[in-house]
């Protein structure tokens, strides 16, 4: 096994002089701020203005993996409440595509304020220094606006897609859960316990806003798988900063857990599969959903245990991103339960 612990813009003066207008320099000096402008943007900024370039770094933009991560949640929990529900399949396909953009809207306000919160424990980190607010192409001032335009978009879009008690579990995953997470890295040692109820709300909302019925023991037991989850890509992701982290004062799980890092990822990735068995029975989910949601996330997990090198930060950057895909696995066997209870032989439609 190969877990283990660890010891441990185009052009000149002249865009530069604008960028600095537009995006103050705060925390960095000129050089450093050069050498960013240099630096070719990612393929997925290009077709956007330069001046945009720095919010949409902000808000990642170019790394979906974590808008994923926040969807899968919302996406599961719709996809058993249709199952249950029978939800027409014309209906279905809009619910996930505004789950999808309500998961973009969560988390690219929690990366604005997570960046905010800590801009000096990121300028002194070799992966994080480079992001717009600790390199000084955006204050503090103008990242507030662009939080307090992202808070009111994304309450105005929930408003239009959902109500009742759903809208306000979203909201409450917008604001007081989000806000609080960043701060937890400075009271905590496990600030990602923390987080693992912040991105896994959707699965509560998905669900309850289709089930009338409100299956409070296979929701509380979705969301314990989830929370494992997250503590295991999470904690994954926060190998790749340790040595960092140490210097910073900042606090996580990879710290925290020392040389039991690598046990406790297979107890956290064990509780997620036991959760997912539970909740599906809860659910009354059928064999095509044991054999390729939870046959396929042991395989995915089994691969990740042996895959991922905790020492490397290469590696633990891989191995989270591979997490955003593992959603994929869960999903294909709950659609499968819910299409074929449809429109299978023995559906009364």
């Amino acid at each position: 096994m190969n877990i283990r612990s660890g010891s441990h813009l185009n052009s000149g003066e002249s865009q530069l002089e604008l960028q600095q207008l537009v995006f103050p320099l705060s925390m960095t000096d000129r050089n450093f701020s050069e050498k960013l402008l240099t630096k070719p943007a990612p393929q997925s900024l290009r077709l956007f203005p330069d001046t945009w370039h720095p919010y949409l770094e902000l808000m990642r933009w170019d790394k979906p993996t974590g808008t994923m991560l926040v969807f899968w949640p919302f996406a599961w929990g719709l996809t058993m409440a249709a199952y249950q529900q029978k939800l027409p399949l014309i209906i279905y396909p809009v619910r996930l595509i505004e789950y999808l953009v309500a998961a973009f809207m969560l988390r690219s306000s929690a990366c604005t304020i997570n960046d905010i919160v800590d801009s000096d424990f990121d300028i002194n980190v070799e992966r994080t220094k480079k992001r717009p607010i600790p390199s000084g192409r955006i204050s503090i001032k103008a990242a507030l606006l662009f939080l307090l335009a992202q808070y009111l978009i994304a309450i105005a879009v929930f408003y239009c897609i959902l109500d009742g008690l759903a809208y306000t579990v979203t909201v409450i995953q917008l604001l007081p859960l989000s806000i609080i997470y960043p701060f937890m890295k400075r009271v905590t040692n496990f600030p990602q316990a923390w987080l693992g109820i912040a991105i896994n709300l959707g699965f509560v909302t998905s669900y309850l806003a289709q089930d009338g019925q409100k299956n409070v023991p296979m929701i509380f037991t979705g969301m314990i798988g989830c929370w494992c989850w997250t503590m295991l890509y999470d904690t994954i992701y926060a190998c790749q900063d340790k040595r960092d982290d140490i210097k910073a004062g900042v606090n996580s799980s990879a710290l925290a857990l020392g040389s039991l890092i690598g046990p406790m990822l297979v107890v956290f990735g064990l509780a997620f599969l036991a959760a997912f068995i539970s909740a599906g029975a809860l659910n009354q989910q059928t064999t095509a959903y044991y054999i390729i949601s939870i046959g396929g996330l042991v395989v995915h997990l089994t691969w990740q245990f042996f895959s991922v090198d905790l020492d490397v930060p290469d590696s633990c950057g891989k191995t989270f991103r591979n997490n955003g895909q593992l959603g994929w696995i869960i999903w294909a066997g709950l659609a499968t339960d819910y299409i074929w209870k449809i429109y299978g032989p023995f559906s009364p439609l």
